[in-house]
């Protein structure tokens, strides 16, 4: 009986991965930018990926698309500092020369600041940071901001109270008319920092319309700036604070 022959082995060459080439940009979204829905700002930094020249992984099956993964997104009006997005390339690109390209092909207030490669077993942008440190400039220079102990938020219709305690990092530091705090994101979910920022202005405005004209309490709001604060008019008496300004200013893990 003859003997079965076997079809000969193929070698097969590697195929090189592109999860080899994760490249991490740092952005900044500011301006009039910074009104612009996660969403949009997704779509204007796909295209400037494109324009760039950069040569993007797309992913595969029915509706191929770039594979690119975006950070923490931001309510809208607020802007972000250092703000980042993981890019997976098909080949080695130099970072300083990524970096180039994409600046040439971004917008003024959305215009990349950093290029780095990151190992493939990273965390993804989206959890990378959970700490998030945010500065607001208000209308004005308040003695003290009250912080509610639980905000009432509506998510997919349902109501939700979420304890500030579980969220919020410290307290809020004030320098004048400059606020400045911490905000964890959990697993089970965030604390939007506009949502937090607008519970506590709405709450020193209540206060404030509660206070008696001429009250020792009233004189303390209208004092002057906490020592070593920033150069900024004191809210007067009976005036409603506002909240001018609201940005991400770090990201850490």
């Amino acid at each position: 009986m003859r003997p079965r022959l076997r079809p000969p082995k193929v070698r097969r060459l590697p195929v090189a991965d592109p999860r080899n080439f994760r490249l991490r940009v740092e952005f900044c979204k500011q301006g009039r930018l910074a009104l612009l829905s996660h969403l949009e700002v997704a779509r204007a930094l796909e295209r400037a990926v494109r324009r760039a020249g950069l040569p993007f992984a797309i992913s595969q099956g029915f509706s191929p698309h770039m594979k690119i993964a975006f950070g923490a997104a931001l309510p809208v009006g607020v802007g972000g500092l250092h703000e980042v997005f993981d890019l997976q390339l098909t080949r080695y690109v130099p970072p300083e020369r990524a970096l180039e390209a994409l600046q040439a092909a971004s917008a003024p207030d959305l215009m990349a600041k950093e290029c780095r490669y990151i190992e493939a077993s990273a965390p993804a942008a989206s959890v990378a940071y959970p700490l998030s440190t945010y500065r607001a400039l208000l209308s004005c220079a308040p003695a003290a901001l009250p912080v509610p102990d639980e905000i009432t938020v509506v998510r997919k219709k349902k109501e939700k109270v979420l304890r500030t305690a579980g969220f919020l990092v410290g307290g809020i530091e004030l320098a004048g008319a400059v606020a400045t705090f911490t905000l964890e994101a959990k697993p089970t979910g965030s604390l939007r920092p506009d949502v937090l920022l607008r519970a506590c202005v709405d709450a020193y405005n209540a206060a404030e319309a509660d206070m008696p004209a001429g009250s020792a309490a009233a004189d303390a709001v209208a004092g002057g700036l906490p020592e070593g604060g920033l150069s900024a008019e004191p809210c007067a008496p009976g005036e409603r604070l506002r909240i001018v300004t609201l940005t991400r200013i770090e990201q850490r893990a």
